[in-house]
């Protein structure tokens, strides 16, 4: 049995789309035939020339829009529109996230609040809003990015690392909930991948975390969008509940 390894007829939607791991992903999904649509709370000028490239470099259709994932009503927006142009939503991609690094005793609300309203929030938002939309052609996927500072903490990361961790029982309780209608739910958690958080860390810090890894290097956008991939194509349609590390060896 050949499995469709492309993304041809699909829709699907990114979020925090349009730099590192989300628009690395944009560029495979379109590479491979998806009609892409991408979500950034940055500035509207840069969505929609990643929107204008995606459509010039692929060929593909393209939509955006520009909302925080931590608003309730701007989700719903979101997806009726999907509905509205599209009909259907075949994948969505959980990516955008905040990255608010303190020490335990130094944390405020506001980073509190800041993170867990879009790495928890947002998360639980987009996801109810996809899934419904899923059910009614009884097919879907849903990955959700976690970290794998949310299975192991970090120093400075009990925010962070406490919002990662609820990704990842939200979406194994989504899984057990939604397989009923064909919807898969799988997490994929990254490790120190090249994006512009990793390059605000100090020096001798990035060092540290370099070589923790077995690998011995930072891993790159392209890397982790290669295993989204996977859970979003025909090559994992018997897989769901799964949390998948790509980290090069940190955790071993």
């Amino acid at each position: 049995m050949t499995l469709n390894s492309t993304l041809e007829g699909k829709i699907a939607f990114i979020t925090g789309g349009t730099r590192g791991i989300g628009w690395a992903t944009a560029k495979l999904f379109a590479c491979k035939g998806a009609t892409i649509i991408l979500n950034s709370i940055s500035d509207e000028s840069v969505l929609h020339a990643r929107v204008e490239e995606l459509q010039t470099k692929f060929g593909v259709k393209c939509d955006s829009f520009s909302y925080d994932v931590g608003d309730r009503e701007a989700v719903k927006e979101c997806y009726a529109a999907i509905f509205k142009r599209f009909k259907r939503l075949d994948i969505l991609v959980n990516n955008a996230g905040v990255l608010n690094s303190s020490l335990l005793g130094m944390i405020t609300s506001e980073n509190i609040d800041h993170t867990i309203n879009t790495n928890v929030k947002g998360m639980l938002y987009n996801m109810q809003s996809a899934s419904r939309l899923m059910t009614r052609n009884h097919s879907g996927s849903i990955i959700n990015l976690s970290s794998i500072m949310g299975r192991f903490g970090a120093e400075g990361q009990t925010v962070y690392a406490g919002s990662k961790a609820a990704v990842i029982g939200m979406s194994c309780s989504a899984a057990k909930e939604l397989a009923a209608q064909n919807i898969r739910v799988n997490v994929v958690a990254p490790g120190f991948i090249d994006t512009e958080m990793a390059n605000e860390i100090p020096p001798e810090k990035f060092q540290e975390r370099i070589e923790s890894i077995k690998m011995n290097r930072i891993g790159t956008p392209d890397e982790v969008a290669n295993v989204i991939y996977f859970f979003a194509s025909d090559l994992s349609t018997y897989v769901t509940g799964q949390v998948l590390g790509v980290d090069g060896g940190m955790v071993i």
